[in-house]
């Protein structure tokens, strides 16, 4: 899909594309079907930013990553792709003079799936504390105002319960980072809001779901 849109747009080096999380490049660690979906990518030139979900590795804890520094704030890029960059949570970077904060992570809902299949789960794809409270610091230094924020899942409050999953019991599901993000919605002022997460297009308030759609900064 990233591949079409790119084609279809004929974006080049002076774009930028946002994924929200999952992006589906470190799922394996360094394997044979990561680096074949990496090289694929990165040959168009076109800068991929990334925000960590919940279904691959922290790129800190892959050893070929290295911190750079993109657009304002740091990020993690290997050497032989330099175009999939992998944004830290709480940095704030500059778009086109636009501030934007990501707050990276979400609990996986199909984790004991995935222990029954032997399938990839991490232990840190939900913000630790620590990397909670590096977020609230840099927005602190902000005076908790930032134009755009970029996120994997969204706020408690505007959880798109008719995206819920039927067979699951939602009483098993960690909803921490939710409310963790509720509470920095509370407190932050800002103009736009971009998840992804819940497999679903929506616009609530200042947020945007997204999921097969690609929207331009700002919209």
């Amino acid at each position: 899909k990233i591949c079409l849109f790119i084609e279809k747009h004929d974006l080049s080096a002076d774009d930028i594309v946002i994924i929200l999380g999952d992006v589906g490049l470190n799922y394996y660690g360094n394997s044979h079907g990561d680096a074949q979906r990496k090289k694929k990518l990165n040959r168009y030139g076109v800068p991929i930013f990334c925000i960590h979900g919940n279904h691959e590795i922290r790129p800190y804890a892959i050893k070929s990553y290295s911190v750079s520094s993109f657009h304002g704030g740091e990020v993690y890029v290997e050497e032989d792709y330099p175009n999939l960059i992998f944004a830290k949570d709480g940095e704030v970077y500059d778009f086109d003079g636009k501030s934007a904060i990501v707050l990276g992570g979400a609990y996986s809902v199909d984790k004991y799936y995935r222990f029954a299949k032997g399938l990839l789960w991490c232990d840190d794809e939900q913000p630790s504390d620590e990397i909670k409270q590096y977020c609230e610091r840099s927005l602190s230094k902000r005076n908790w105002k930032t134009d755009y924020v970029l996120s994997h899942t969204c706020p408690e409050k505007y959880i798109p319960r008719e995206a819920f999953i039927p067979q699951i019991d939602q009483n098993m599901v960690d909803q921490s980072t939710e409310y963790w993000l509720d509470h920095i919605e509370d407190k932050l002022a800002y103009s736009k809001w971009y998840c992804g997460h819940w497999h679903i297009d929506k616009s609530v308030d200042k947020l945007r779901f997204l999921m097969d759609n690609f929207v331009l900064l700002g919209n």
